[in-house]
C-alpha cells in the first residue's frame, strides 16, 4: 500500500472524499496524514473522524517558504508518504518541492484545464459565460495548473446556473474523479 498524504486548507470535503472512497473501494493507499495549513480548518475535524492523523503546519509560522516547506517535508517523511494528493491546498508550492515529488504529487482542480486556471476557476468561468467548464485532475508542475492530465471531465455551464448551482455540480463530479484518478494511477504504477 502506497502511504498517501492529504494536503488541505479550508472544510476538507474532497480530503473526506477521497479516504472514504480509497476504504470502501479498497484502493491501494493507506490514508497516512493529512497536512493542514490552516488553524480552524474543518480538514482537521474530518481527518480526526475519520481516524487519519492531521499535521497543521501554518506558513506564518514560519520566516519563509523554504522554512515552512521544509517542515511539511519533514512531516512527510515521518509518515513515510510515497505520493502527494492536494485537495483544496491554497498555496502554490515551490519549484523545488514539486520537483522533489515529481511523478508523485497531484491536484484537482475546478474547471477543464489549461482554461481557467488558479484560485478563483469556478467564478472565471461562470462570469466569462462560458457554455462549459469542468474539473481536471492533473500532476503538479512548477507552472500552476500545467501538468500532465490523468482524467479531465465537461461540465456543462447551463442557462440557468447561478455561481452556487455551477460550484456544487463541479464539485459533485470532483467526487467521482479524485477517486477514480488514484484508481488509475495505482493501477499504472
Amino acid at each position: 500500500m502506497k502511504k498517501l498524504a492529504i494536503f488541505v486548507s479550508g472544510s476538507g470535503t474532497n480530503m473526506e472524499n477521497l479516504i472514504v472512497k480509497i476504504r470502501e473501494w479498497m484502493l491501494d493507499y493507506e490514508p497516512a496524514v493529512v497536512i493542514c495549513d490552516q488553524p480552524g480548518a474543518k480538514a482537521l475535524e474530518r481527518a480526526e473522524r475519520l481516524g487519519v492523523p492531521s499535521e497543521l503546519i501554518e506558513r506564518k509560522a514560519f520566516a519563509d517558504k523554504t522554512l515552512f516547506e521544509a517542515a511539511i517535508i519533514e512531516k512527510l517523511e515521518q509518515y513515510g508518504v510515497e505520493i502527494i494528493a492536494l485537495a483544496g491546498f491554497m498555496r502554490i508550492l515551490s519549484a523545488d518541492f514539486v520537483q522533489r515529488y515529481q511523478g508523485r504529487l497531484i491536484n484537482i482542480h475546478p474547471s477543464y484545464l489549461p482554461e481557467f486556471t488558479g484560485a478563483h476557476a469556478i467564478r472565471d468561468a461562470f462570469e466569462a459565460k462560458v457554455s462549459e467548464t469542468g474539473v481536471t485532475v492533473h500532476y503538479v508542475v512548477a507552472e500552476v495548473d500545467a501538468g500532465p492530465i490523468i482524467l479531465q471531465r465537461k461540465v456543462p455551464v447551463l442557462p440557468e446556473d447561478t455561481l452556487e448551482t455551477l460550484e456544487k455540480r463541479i464539485h459533485a463530479v470532483e467526487y467521482e474523479l479524485y477517486p477514480n484518478a488514484l484508481r488509475l494511477i495505482s493501477q499504472t504504477a
